[in-house]
């Protein structure tokens, strides 16, 4: 059995969903679908989530919404009518207007309950064009799936471990199952989302929950890149790469797979299939516990912005039993998430993301490492972004350090960080802001030899 998620572009209008049945149907393993909500039909084009938020936050506004909901609306309608299934089209007004409606007293709540709409919509949409040229499909609920979810402490969407049980009933379906992504519900049956780009962890959830021999995630590349293609002109295309490295590269910046999707799929060895809808030929990606064969020494170099540093001195800190405990501990009380932390015989340098060290948490976080640490001189520095190169193969190899090193040295590229991870399959450069694509391109060109 495979599970086969496409993406937005891949369902933005009725030929992109039209080709979307054509993989479908062209393999009958894939059994399970889930789909995201139509995304851009071009550049200038809005995608049918934001237009979504806009329609919520009209209605938190205490602000008419008709006019953003319409547009919602139109955009369903173009398709239904292009897909000759105009008698679908009711049934979809009638789930927006119901989720428009809904008390607006939580916000959070009605921000996710119109967010998921279209997914929702989408899933339906697809499910009855489907049926409709003679392939049964049935269009899956989350809530009647029984796909739970709950908010953890930081409030991420957390899947219960009974939605595994729940889901895996899905695989005696004889319909084709149609499931929206990007949302599951409460066990009191509010909408919970994900983060966005989540229906690629829907996917992998229910991948993991039927035990899929593959999950396919369509997307509309060829492959996963060695680097950002917006950075590099043809950048050498990665066919296999493991989970440790796809998830290296994804916490820097890939935007190829949702950071969170892997989990469901490593735990149990699945592999994941990264396709092109638009060139179903192409071979694309294959995401793996153990790969059979290297195509470089490097997978992949990719970088983020939105860093900062703390630095943090104290005379002999190396000889005082629990120091860097004490500093931990104050992060952890003021939920502040640490990314790495390189340290010397005197300072140590907590790396944490910009978005979760405001202002007011910085005051506060500084007089406590003065007070309860004792630190002697704590400096805050804002302008940081990471630039990561990623490669299992480099385990065995020497002198890609030194070779990364000298070429961003010769570029005029200030390092302020360099640290080499446990696992050996990673080193992080940390450099300005300003300077995060030049480092990227610097890389690539040195160790792919463009």
């Amino acid at each position: 059995m495979k599970i086969a998620k496409f993406g937005g572009s891949s369902l933005a209008n009725a030929f992109q969903i039209k080709k979307v049945c054509e993989i479908i149907l062209a393999d009958p393993d894939r059994r399970i679908i889930v789909v995201s909500a139509p995304g851009k039909r071009d550049k200038n084009d809005i995608k049918v989530t934001d237009l979504l938020i806009a329609t919520a936050n009209a209605g938190l506004a205490g602000k008419s919404y008709d006019k953003e909901l319409q547009r919602v609306i139109d955009r369903y309608k173009e398709i239904c009518d292009d897909l000759n299934i105009e008698d679908k089209l009711p049934e979809i007004i009638d789930t927006l207007k119901a989720a428009a409606a809904s008390d607006t007293k939580d916000e959070n709540r009605y921000l996710d309950t119109l967010k998921a709409m279209g997914e929702d919509c989408c899933a339906r949409l697809v499910s009855a064009y489907l049926t409709s040229i003679g392939h049964p499909a049935k269009y899956c609920s989350p809530k009647e799936c029984g796909l739970f979810l709950e908010h953890d402490a930081a409030g991420k969407a957390r899947i219960l471990g009974e939605s595994y049980d729940n889901l895996e009933q899905l695989k005696h379906e004889k319909e084709i199952c149609i499931f929206p992504g990007f949302y599951g519900c409460g066990k009191d049956g509010r909408v919970i989302t994900f983060s966005r780009g989540g229906s690629d962890i829907t996917g992998s959830i229910l991948a993991g929950a039927v035990n899929a021999d593959v999950y396919e995630n369509w997307t509309d590349v060829d492959s996963v890149f060695a680097v950002n293609p917006s950075l590099v002109k043809n950048p050498f295309p990665i066919t296999e790469i493991t989970y440790d490295e796809m998830r290296e590269l994804a916490y820097a910046g890939f935007s190829v797979l949702h950071e969170e999707a892997l989990y469901p799929v490593y735990v149990r060895g699945i592999p994941v299939h990264i396709r092109n809808t638009n060139n179903p030929s192409a071979k694309g990606t294959r995401i793996v516990s153990e790969r059979t064969h290297y195509d470089s020494l490097v997978t992949g170099i990719a970088g983020e912005r939105g860093f900062l540093t703390i630095t943090v001195t104290k005379y002999l800190m190396n000889h005082e039993v629990g120091f860097i405990s004490t500093l931990l501990n104050i992060m952890a009380d003021e939920g502040i998430p640490i990314e790495h932390i390189p340290s010397g015989i005197d300072s140590i340098t907590i790396i944490a993301r910009k978005k979760y060290f405001t202002p007011e948490k910085e005051e506060i976080v500084l007089n406590r490492f003065r007070n309860e640490a004792k630190a002697e001189s704590v400096k805050v520095d804002r302008d940081l972004a990471i630039v990561m190169i990623v490669g299992q193969a480099m385990e065995k190899s020497v002198g890609i350090m030194a070779r990364a090193a000298s070429a961003l040295s010769a570029a005029g590229i200030n390092l302020r960080i360099v640290n080499q991870g446990a696992s050996e399959i990673s080193m992080m450069f940390g450099v300005a802001e300003e300077y995060k694509d030049y480092a990227i391109r610097v890389l690539y060109k040195e160790l792919f030899r463009y």
